[in-house]
């Protein structure tokens, strides 16, 4: 008897976890003791019991309802994830060009739309690995388009390797727009792919200011290759529909952080 009441209380507990992950996109091991009134060693159990069937996942320190790991996705898939999220991104980050700047455009669908709104603007030099935002700023003409080359990314149709990241030494730029697989408070902004990381660490050392384009499910989320810590980041722009509270902390760390 004692032990099926004992059974009872533990769901009813591991419920009121699940309920707090609905409001949030990550609680800490901490934060749940405190609010169930039990040791840290029960919610730890807690987590295993619900990582196990498939309620959440574990983290350092707490859990995430999402898996907060970045996969790669080849980028004809990528298109149709968050489409009118990444345009209207893509419309507030052309906010901050102005004419005859000299910009570096990572690869990745959302900086593609970005692209496409630079278009309305003339006067500009743009260097990319990207093939496909070479392709789309080609239609004007009044664009100077440098485009990198080096080895082919066919997943993203981008370059990347020693030659792209050789080519990119040669220029410097007011501002550099990256897309990222992820962005976290510890490990910083990533992608999931390493030589694609690498390339763009190069792009931030030769730009002046580094904007980041990612929508809500980049936040709180890590790919497999480190760009860099998140104090190399200078401006974010993201959705709403991304943690408040999270966006909050970024701002703490000093980024400017814009939500459309």
């Amino acid at each position: 008897m004692l032990f099926a009441k004992e059974m009872e209380r533990i769901n009813q507990r591991q419920t009121k976890i699940i309920e707090f992950l609905e409001d949030k996109e990550f609680v800490s091991v901490k934060d749940l003791a405190e609010a169930l009134d039990v040791s840290m060693v029960t919610i730890r159990k807690d987590l295993s019991i619900l990582e196990r069937n498939g309620y959440l996942y574990r983290t350092h320190g707490g859990a995430s309802k999402k898996d907060r790991y970045a996969f790669e996705r080849p980028v004809n898939e990528k298109q149709t994830i968050q489409v009118e999220e990444k345009a209207q991104i893509a419309k507030k980050a052309a906010t901050f060009v102005s004419e005859n700047d000299f910009l570096v455009l990572g690869s990745g669908t959302t900086v593609n739309y970005l692209a496409k709104e630079l278009l309305k603007m003339n006067r500009l030099t743009v260097c990319t690995p990207s093939l496909n935002v070479s392709m789309t700023l080609a239609e004007n003409l009044l664009i100077n388009i440098i485009q990198i080359g080096g080895e082919l990314r066919k997943s993203s149709h981008s370059v990347i390797g020693s030659i792209a990241e050789n080519g990119i030494r040669q220029f410097s730029s007011h501002l550099l727009f990256l897309g990222v697989d992820g962005i976290d408070l510890k490990f910083g902004i990533s992608t999931s792919n390493a030589a694609e990381a690498k390339l763009n660490q190069v792009m931030i050392e030769q730009s002046d200011k580094v904007v980041v384009l990612a929508d809500s499910t980049k936040i709180n989320k890590k790919g497999f290759g480190k760009i860099a810590d998140i104090d190399c980041v200078d401006i974010l722009i993201t959705t709403k529909s991304a943690d408040a509270q999270y966006l909050k902390a970024l701002e703490e760390n000093g980024i400017e952080v814009y939500v459309v």
